[in-house]
């Protein structure tokens, strides 16, 4: 197999924007494949509010990891923790039951590493804090 990075033009995983500042590096392993695949993404471009208090305020809330806008979907990695995974899990349940108009993917961490494995993607071994 050629290695595209040898033909002297940028490989679409290379072109993923530079000054996006990523939460943690598995995102910006996502956000290679989803270049190579030309795949337009928003970085977590909304926060959906999950509690109120009593005042009106907002006292839990969900930003999704991306928006693939021509997909019209959500995108959360679950890359973490065991412990974090059942908190993001109780979110996401809540967000989908709060905004059922809107559909939120899930990829874990295998679906990750074996996407990331098979285009030769490096994958931060560590776990999201």
């Amino acid at each position: 197999m050629t290695d595209v990075r040898s033909l002297g033009r940028k490989h679409p995983s290379l072109l993923v924007a530079p000054r996006t500042a990523f939460a943690h590096p598995s995102e910006r392993a996502f956000a290679k494949l989803l270049a190579l695949y030309g795949i337009a993404w928003i970085y977590e471009p909304i926060t959906l509010p999950l509690g109120w208090g009593s005042d009106g305020s907002v006292t839990k809330a969900f930003c999704p990891d991306f928006f693939l806008p021509d997909r019209d979907v959500f995108v959360e990695l679950t890359v973490g923790e065991p412990r974090r995974f059942a908190r993001k899990m109780a979110k996401i349940k809540l967000a989908r039951r709060l905004y059922p108009e809107l559909e939120i993917v899930l990829v874990g961490l295998r679906e990750l590493e074996a996407l990331c494995r098979s285009h030769r993607i490096e994958l931060p071994l560590e776990r999201a804090a």
